[in-house]
């Protein structure tokens, strides 16, 4: 064979792998190559924010297990991504394929409460490997699910419906069923009301005159819950928090939005030594792996708070350039929905983009003591394989409707 051969071959090869690492045509760069630099950036704060979390000898091992694990789930979900902007077209969104879908999924709900309380909730399946603490959260990917199932039951519709709107009905309760399960029995409310409120974006967008009644309910109920929580995050509504039937952890996590200090050493601890963190970061931080607060007695570093060891390290400039990464990509997909005619993508997306958002305003709202701890993480930068996994798999959808509106495929 000749060089130029084996250059052509090589070039052939190099080819092959690029195309099919890479979006395809018609995908939105600026989502995809900032989606990358986010998972990067990622890695490297959890990486920073787990150091404190192993001591002693073994803490190289174990340090390593965390970083692997977290890569092996971005990987696995760039996969994912990949697969799925290349071979999903808004047809498929087919009724008859979501009872299959929507039972494996609520198999994978019920199987949790088989597995010990993790956190004071049952929301996890834990995967039995020696000397590696592996678990799959199956709520996550519950609200993927129910963002293609709204869209497949309540886009694009335009006959009559012969009983009303019922067919809305339809998602919403089965949407209700996911919630029960992870409210009531695995007691994981942050990652309820996060599928409940992404579900119920989700359904304002139809414009269909028959859902106007229940969209117009839904609206109603938001401000009124609004209007509900601010009340209970006064001083004036300590006495309803204790009237409400939840748990007594998530009763003193309200208590410690109202006031950090009242139980400074118990439920206040983690605000506390989070807005500690945030004070001592300044504008620019500490530096990269110096924080002084991830070797103390500081639970979650590396997941539900990690935004702390961010500004800590990295100071308000490194809070606004995460920020800013967020933004960018729910603008853009919110961008693409308003272009886009076809109701079923247009649902995608903008579920896609409150996926984002709302992970977002929790974990921030929770860290920075504004609202109640939900242990919501911060997607693709809090320590997580099923929020991970399953966000990438939610960008897969949505850069396959973008793809199919550049390809004239869709309206």
């Amino acid at each position: 064979m000749t060089t130029m051969e084996e250059n052509t071959k090589r070039t052939s090869v190099f080819t092959r792998i690029r195309k099919a690492v890479s979006l395809p045509e018609g995908g939105d760069r600026l989502i995809h190559y900032t989606m990358i630099v986010l998972a990067i950036f990622g890695l490297l704060m959890m990486t920073s924010a787990s150091m404190g979390l192993v001591m002693g000898e073994s803490a190289g091992f174990y340090l390593m297990v965390q970083i692997v694990k977290q890569a092996v789930f971005l990987i696995a979900g760039y996969t994912f991504l990949l697969m799925i902007s290349k071979w999903f077209h808004v047809d498929m969104l087919k009724n008859r394929y979501f009872f299959v879908i929507y039972m494996f999924m609520l198999v994978g709900l019920v199987a949790c409460l088989a597995f010990p309380e993790q956190y004071g909730a049952r929301a996890w399946i834990r995967i039995p490997l020696p000397r590696v603490d592996m678990s799959i959260q199956p709520s996550e990917f519950a609200k993927v699910v129910s963002i293609l199932m709204i869209a497949s039951y309540t886009g694009d519709i335009r006959k009559k419906q012969p009983r009303g709107f019922v067919f809305v009905m339809r998602p919403f309760l089965l949407m209700m069923l996911f919630v029960a399960i992870i409210l009531i029995p695995q007691s994981d409310l942050g990652s309820a009301v996060v599928l409940f409120l992404i579900s119920c974006v989700c359904l304002l967008v139809p414009n269909n005159r028959q859902m106007r009644p229940f969209q117009i309910v839904l609206k109603v109920l938001f401000w009124i819950s609004l209007a509900a929580v601010i009340f209970v995050l006064t001083p004036y509504g300590e006495s309803v928090i204790m009237t409400l039937p939840i748990q007594t952890y998530q009763k003193q996590r309200f208590l410690s939005a109202i006031d950090p200090f009242h139980d400074r050493y118990g439920s206040g601890f983690q605000l506390i030594s989070g807005l500690i963190s945030f004070v001592g970061g300044g504008w620019f931080g500490r530096g990269y792996g110096n924080s002084i607060l991830k070797y103390s007695q500081f639970p979650a570093a590396n997941s539900d708070f990690v935004l702390a060891i961010i500004v800590e390290e990295l100071g308000f400039v490194g809070f606004l350039f995460l920020m800013a990464l967020y933004f960018i990509i729910v603008f853009r997909l919110l961008h693409w929905a308003r272009m886009i005619k076809n109701e079923k993508a247009k649902i995608i997306l903008v579920g896609t983009a409150m996926y984002f958002l709302i992970h977002m305003i929790f974990n921030i709202g929770g860290v920075t003591a504004l609202i109640p701890l939900t242990g919501v993480p911060l997607l693709m930068v809090s320590a997580g394989g099923s929020s991970t996994l399953s966000i990438l798999i939610c960008l897969g959808f949505a850069q396959a409707v973008i793809r199919a509106k550049n390809q004239g495929e869709i309206e």
